[in-house]
């Protein structure tokens, strides 16, 4: 069975969880207490009970401040994530995973299990406890690719879980408790749906995590973060899409658009550290593409400082995460105004040969056309491309000093000497190329140069998570086949019928595999007098299981008995009683595979009378998988093919 990471080993993670948790607790209380006195100071007109009103409000309010920080320097503690490698990269924003509290499922599922499927709960035990220590393991799953798949094995497993055992119209009555992955602020709710959404959760955290964790100094490294916040992406991404009113903050589709544009953006800052890895830097086209390329990253990082200052967002996000991005934006608007004077300054000019490429290059490199000489006199004229070179230099050491500025306004940024070093190391680096190129004898003023064209030769993919590649067997295979042993189908208590062999045989047609069907009963035959109605399944012979077997292997079974007869389990689906409506759906649902199109299954949930609208049916997308885990909604497996009279 799967390992989660020791639990008992209190990483520096768990203790970030409680210290959040313990500092949202005293946030609420301070928030109750400010709520109290707001109400006092609106509703009374004593001035002496005012005014100590109006004390204790400045005090509450300063305290909520102080906490607010603290709270805030526990979410920047992204050192816990980062990789140890010597060489300089720019810190990555990672997400802390959201903590679960234990859950103990035996007694409500072996309810469950003796209630709706009328078998003995006490037998299930060791499956229950199986389910529940592979939920125990997911809690504290290992950053890499391990405890990636124990997400994904959890999250298979509850689709089994919701087919047995959550009936559309009523829920087990256990609640799945979660905190919110920034805040460390409790929820809970009884539908499956929470439970789904917050593993899922948890996979695009995970993922961030691997990828702030990578050396971004090699190109295996790099390639491996970019794989890992896309996949990042992808998670929060389909979490936004398949899931809705989840009761924490973190799971607003809000929150989700933002995660996914912070993850898309630091894709796009990997592509770009690839680029400065693999390109040779001394060619002109090779810089005018990296200044392109930075142009890209701040425009990102733009996007996603924008949707962090949204309403629902701004007072939820921490500051010294808008502040990064905020940071990095202008860091990379510095970056493309300097790759751009280098190509202009540092490069030859042209030759014939090599002019009419570079003037198409040029021709799309900024937004708006620089002013002076066409661009063939400008390219092949050093003292013009010194000019505009000076122009970009001039922009760049703007947006570094600005970059410095916002740097130093967040307390917490402050502390993180990486980021302050690549920051002082570009803006140096600016500043001595422009006082290299600068003349003494310059007179002309330094124009204003156009900002450059963002693109990119890697666009971020957003990569859905694939759930297939985590093969799981249904743990509670013993209850029967899903098709027909599932939560949302009823049936009437099991009939235990004995059957005497006539000279005609049995007198009724079977049809189907696992659970073999009663097709048709011959009137005044054996079955009909034994009380066997078309529409039965059969689920025992002479006291055999015959749940999972194949229409053959029932056969076999039922002509080797003798005189004395034999004894069939049979039960009936409630509401099949109508074998002729049971063929008309049979029909339609084989063409359609009995899967729901539809990805939100919103429907299936409209019923509950829960905060949470969707459960997800994510499995629709899925190969199919061997008869073990059937999960047709076609009530039997083969239509007339195999039809035979016994």
């Amino acid at each position: 069975s799967q390992q989660g990471c020791d639990p008992f080993a209190q990483t520096q993670r768990s203790k970030l969880q409680h210290r959040r948790a313990r500092i949202n607790q005293q946030i609420n209380k301070e928030m109750r207490m400010r709520a109290g006195a707001e109400n006092l100071f609106r509703a009374t007109s004593n001035h002496k009970v005012k005014e100590t009103v109006a004390l204790e409000l400045s005090y509450v309010n300063s305290n909520l401040q102080l906490l607010k920080e603290e709270l805030e320097e526990l979410n920047s503690s992204m050192d816990v994530y980062q990789n140890e490698s010597e060489s300089i990269s720019v810190p990555m924003i990672p997400l802390g995973l959201k903590e679960t509290k234990e859950l103990d499922l035996l007694v409500p599922l072996k309810d469950f299990i003796s209630e709706h499927y009328g078998e003995e709960g006490v037998l299930f035990e060791k499956e229950i406890k199986e389910f529940m220590e592979l939920r125990q393991a997911m809690r504290t799953p290992s950053r890499n690719e391990a405890g990636l798949e124990l997400l994904m094995e959890y999250y298979n497993q509850l689709y089994f879980l919701d087919s047995r055992f959550f009936p559309p119209t009523k829920t087990l009555g256990v609640f799945f408790h979660w905190y919110d992955s920034l805040t460390g602020v409790p929820s809970h709710q009884r539908a499956l749906a929470f439970e789904k959404g917050s593993v899922l959760f948890n996979l695009g955290a995970l993922h961030t995590q691997i990828g702030a964790r990578q050396d971004r100094a090699s190109l295996p490294g790099l390639n491996q973060a970019i794989n890992a916040f896309q996949k990042a992406a992808g998670a929060f991404n389909y979490l936004k899409e398949n899931f809705s009113n989840a009761p924490s903050l973190d799971m607003s589709a809000a929150s989700l658009t933002m995660l996914v544009r912070l993850m898309v953006a630091q894709v796009q800052e990997c592509v770009f550290e690839k680029m400065t890895l693999l390109r040779a830097q001394n060619d002109f086209l090779a810089r005018l593409q990296l200044a392109q390329e930075a142009a890209r990253v701040e425009e990102v990082y733009s996007l996603v400082h924008q949707t962090m200052s949204q309403p629902h967002v701004k007072d939820y996000v921490p500051f010294s995460w808008t502040t990064m991005v905020q940071v990095k934006s202008e860091h990379f608007k510095a970056l493309s105004h300097y790759f751009a004077a280098i190509a202009l300054c540092d490069c030859p000019a042209p030759s014939d040969a090599e002019l009419l490429e570079q003037e198409k290059a040029f021709l799309q490199f900024h937004v708006t056309m620089p002013e002076g000489p066409s661009l063939r006199v400008l390219l092949q004229d050093p003292e013009e491309r010194r000019k505009l070179g000076k122009a970009h230099l001039k922009k760049a050491i703007m947006k570094h000093e600005e970059a410095m500025r916002i740097h130093g306004l967040c307390k917490i940024l402050r502390k993180m000497d990486i980021l302050q070093e690549v920051l002082s190391f570009a803006h140096k680096r600016s500043l001595s190329k422009y006082s290299e190129i600068d003349h003494e004898e310059d007179f002309f003023e330094t124009g204003e140069a156009p900002d450059i064209h963002p693109k990119t030769h890697q666009k971020p993919e957003i990569k859905s998570p694939n759930f297939s590649q985590v093969k799981v067997t249904d743990l509670f295979h013993r209850l029967g086949p899903l098709s027909v042993f599932s939560a949302k189908n009823k049936w009437y208590p099991a009939r235990r019928v004995h059957l005497m062999r006539g000279e005609n045989g049995f007198g009724f047609t079977l049809r189907g595999d696992s659970p073999v069907l009663i097709a048709g009963v011959i009137p005044g035959g054996c079955a009909a007098e034994a009380g066997l109605k078309e529409g039965d399944y059969i689920i025992s012979v002479n006291g055999k299981d015959c749940k999972w077997s194949k229409h053959a292997e029932v056969v076999q079974l039922l002509k080797s008995t003798g005189k004395e007869g034999v004894d069939i389990g049979v039960i009936t689906l409630q509401g099949s009683e109508c074998p002729k409506a049971v063929d008309r759906k049979a029909a339609v649902m084989s063409s359609g595979s009995g899967m729901l199109k539809s990805n939100k299954e919103n429907s299936r949930k409209s019923l509950m009378n829960s905060k949470s609208s969707s459960t997800l049916l994510v499995w629709s997308k899925k190969s199919k998988r061997s008869k073990k885990s059937t999960y047709s909604g076609v009530p039997f497996t083969a239509v007339g093919d195999n039809e035979a009279m016994y």
